[in-house]
């Protein structure tokens, strides 16, 4: 029940913010006119800020809500316009970025305006180059007449639309995406292989839950964590798959298993991200340093008497996990509120 709902997100956030009884009473007696008179009611700002910041610490499967406090959280439902809806979304992209030092940020939308990307930097997939995770956003990008350069690191435009009207893309600005070149200090010809990622993961196909109301429209980001491009995004078979490439421009021989050559050739390549994200002035963070902070939010969360949730497969990190101390432990996999969620596969025709 919604009001239910409501309920215990006031009380939640009342009692952490130290405010009285009196006005938390006030406030849910507001709540129940409102959803008496319309069926739904309308965060504050105030509610907004803070139940966004507590879906980012109640986020089971990311490893960096030590920082959950540091969220620069906008409030956007005003939006009604295609203007003002791109303006704001190139806002956060370059706001977000901040010459490299990234800053932790989310933009709440209306649900009257629905962004189709998965995340509003990603790259083009095709059938032979690419990244084959955006094929289906790419094919609808080409169903609007966008065409990208056929490359390995197109830049998918932003799909849109506002009120159930048609759907719609912008091409953004050339200067707005910073982007990475991957390179090697050890290893020069690790660089011929052109490999780029871009700066910020700015999340834009979840549901923000806040006290039984859902926001659609919330992208978000944090920064990366290293083995999220080098393992992940560029070794993944269903990825970009470019180990054994990699490992050939580390002179590795891939013959044979007995080289170990996929296990040094991924141990180097994340090396090379972390660096090259540095020595561009990107921020990142390194698989040891995020799990040193995530048992720090452990403890934080302890002191406030807070339970840790999260889920293990994502909390270890893919390379050398046994040397971290998420591991070693177990965590309880319970969803709570607020939070981020997963939308609803939706089946058919967007343009129907």
């Amino acid at each position: 029940m919604l009001l239910d709902k409501a309920t215990a997100f006031i009380i939640s956030m009342n009692k952490e913010l130290n405010i009285d009884k009196t006005q938390t009473q006030k406030r849910i007696q507001e709540i129940q006119d409102e959803i008496n008179q319309t069926g739904t009611y309308t965060h504050t700002t105030e509610e907004l800020e803070y139940g966004a910041k507590v879906a980012w610490r109640n986020s089971n499967r990311c490893i960096g809500r030590l920082f959950w406090d540091k969220l620069t959280v906008r409030d956007l439902r005003h939006i009604d316009s295609e203007e003002q809806f791109v303006n704001s979304i190139e806002d956060h992209i370059n706001d977000a970025t901040n010459n490299g030092k990234i800053k932790p940020m989310i933009s709440i939308y209306s649900n009257r305006i629905e962004i189709m990307n998965e995340q509003l930097i990603r790259y083009a997939g095709y059938e032979d180059k690419g990244d084959p995770q955006s094929i289906d956003t790419t094919n609808l990008a080409h169903h609007l007449n966008w065409q990208g350069a056929h490359t390995d690191f197109d830049i998918l435009p932003l799909i849109y639309r506002i009120n159930q009207q048609s759907l719609k893309y912008h091409t953004y600005a050339n200067d707005l995406i910073k982007e990475v070149t991957i390179k090697h200090d050890q290893f020069p010809h690790l660089e011929k292989l052109q490999l780029k990622w871009y700066a910020v993961p700015i999340i834009s196909n979840m549901d923000l839950e806040i006290g039984g109301l859902y926001y659609h429209t919330a992208p978000f980001n944090g920064w990366y964590m290293e083995t999220e491009i080098g393992v992940r995004n560029f070794t993944d078979e269903y990825r970009y798959n470019k180990l054994k490439e990699i490992a050939e421009a580390f002179d590795l021989n891939t013959s044979t298993t007995a080289s170990y050559w996929r296990d040094r050739a991924l141990v180097e390549f994340n090396y090379a991200v972390y660096h090259s994200f540095k020595q561009s002035g990107v921020s990142i963070v390194d698989h040891y340093n995020a799990s040193k902070q995530f048992k720090k939010f452990e403890d934080n969360e302890k002191r406030f008497n807070r339970k840790v949730t999260g889920k293990w497969s994502w909390l270890a990190p893919p390379l050398s996990p046994s040397l971290v101390h998420n591991y070693h432990k177990g965590y309880d996999n319970e969803m709570r509120s607020p939070n981020f969620l997963y939308r609803q596969a939706q089946h058919g025709c967007p343009f129907h």
